[in-house]
């Protein structure tokens, strides 16, 4: 039978701390179930049993003392939920946090609201649990000094779902396979979603806004992104979905809207003779839509939308090897061609060229008046006389008239 207990608000009597919400987690028996009522608990516990932590409506406060992690986990089957929790330590180096857990598995953290504290969620070798439904905010910190809002090391069989991060540094995946991360929102950070040598996870529907960069794969294996909404990422790297040394990679059906580099594609594939596959993502109104940066491995690009870009496709280094690249049926608004069998795809391929006397353009000092009058009619009389013979960057022989959304496919 599972015991039931209810605590009050714990209040602190000069400068000796009370905290009764302690001694009832050590005196409570495995299993048991601590429903704390409105108002400030003191923080810095230590759960190392079985138990429940209900705060019910959030109106429950554990306040940490300001000088390390609020909230220490050091068992399975523990459940944390419905509270509200601020008040870390603001150490990097030992990663203060409101909520940390160590090598433990079937944890449940669940509709907490957490702000003022260096990092959120910290799961440290913990396994098969669940970060569902929290509002996490960092301390008002600028935007490096900040700790990540959910981080993941060595941790595996998680779902972290329905979360959103506001103004927390990074949602961090370290040495982690096996997880879904699926419908979080995060905002005004710096990576919304960023993987380190991790492998076959799952992300999925999650919208990622006004961040430095949205997603950003790294020294990763064999994960799948899909639906997922990424925009707006204009910082000093900007980019929406990024990929570094990554390799066995499904990107599909996300939309990838108003960054300043759509996706940025570094030596990825990684591993050789491995493929990554870019299938119906809509690539719109990026400054750049797809940009190539030490690329030797072939990556898949069909079906996909790529509309309403500065650049369609970059190349960043003249030793890549675009032509390893496949496109196919892919729609580019500034395909030139007709479809005079009507069965939806150009009668003649897509051609996309790089003209050496336009690498000015890419000057910083320059690129504020790129997309002006001024920059369409160098561009027009750049194609119409180049200096020099362009760069053939993509074929596609089979592109689409109209958009997915507009002939279905």
């Amino acid at each position: 039978m599972t015991m039931r207990l209810v605590l009050g608000g714990c209040l602190c009597f000069g400068l000796v701390w009370a905290n009764p919400l302690q001694e009832a987690i050590d005196a409570a028996p495995n299993g048991a179930v601590i429903e704390l009522g409105p108002g400030e608990y003191h923080g810095n516990i230590l759960i190392n049993k079985p138990l429940t932590i209900d705060g019910k409506d959030r109106r429950a406060h554990i306040v940490g003392d300001g000088t390390a992690s609020v909230i220490v986990i050091r068992s399975s089957n523990v459940v944390v939920k419905n509270l509200t929790i601020e008040g870390s330590g603001d150490s990097h180096e030992k990663i203060d946090s409101a909520i940390v857990a160590y090598d433990a598995n079937h944890l449940s953290i669940e509709n907490n609201h957490i702000r003022d504290a260096l990092f959120g969620i910290d799961l440290q070798q913990v396994n098969r649990s669940k970060i569902v439904d929290n509002y996490i905010t960092s301390k008002p910190y600028d935007l490096g000094l900040r700790g990540d809002g959910i981080r993941l090391w060595y941790a595996h069989d998680n779902i972290i779902l329905g979360n959103t991060l506001y103004k927390s540094r990074d949602l961090v995946i370290w040495y982690s396979s096996g997880n879904t991360i699926e419908k979080n929102l995060g905002e005004y950070g710096r990576y919304s979603l960023h993987f380190m040598y991790a492998g076959k996870n799952m992300v999925r529907e999650n919208i990622f806004r006004y961040n430095s960069v949205g997603i950003f794969f790294m020294y990763s294996d064999g994960t799948t992104a899909i639906g997922n909404t990424i925009r707006n990422s204009i910082g000093a790297f900007g980019v929406g979905l990024g990929m570094k040394d990554a390799s066995n990679f499904t990107i599909l059906d996300n939309d990838i809207i108003y960054n300043a580099r759509g996706i940025y594609i570094d030596q990825s594939p990684f591993q050789p003779g491995t493929v990554n596959v870019y299938e119906r993502n809509n690539i719109l109104y990026n400054s750049s839509g797809i940009e190539f940066q030490g690329v030797r491995e072939r990556s898949i690009f069909t079906n996909n939308t790529i509309k309403g870009n500065m650049e369609a496709v970059v190349n960043s280094d003249t030793h890549n090897r675009l032509d390893v690249m496949r496109w196919r049926n892919n729609y580019w608004d500034t395909y030139e061609g007709f479809d005079r069998d009507k069965d939806g795809v150009g009668d003649i391929p897509f051609t996309h060229y790089a003209y050496a006397d336009k690498l000015w353009l890419y000057n910083p000092n320059i690129k504020f008046f790129y997309g002006s009058v001024v920059m369409d009619l160098l561009n027009f009389l750049a194609k119409m006389a180049p200096f020099s013979e362009p760069d053939l960057l993509v074929t596609d022989r089979e592109p689409l008239m109209e958009p997915r959304s507009e002939n279905n496919q």
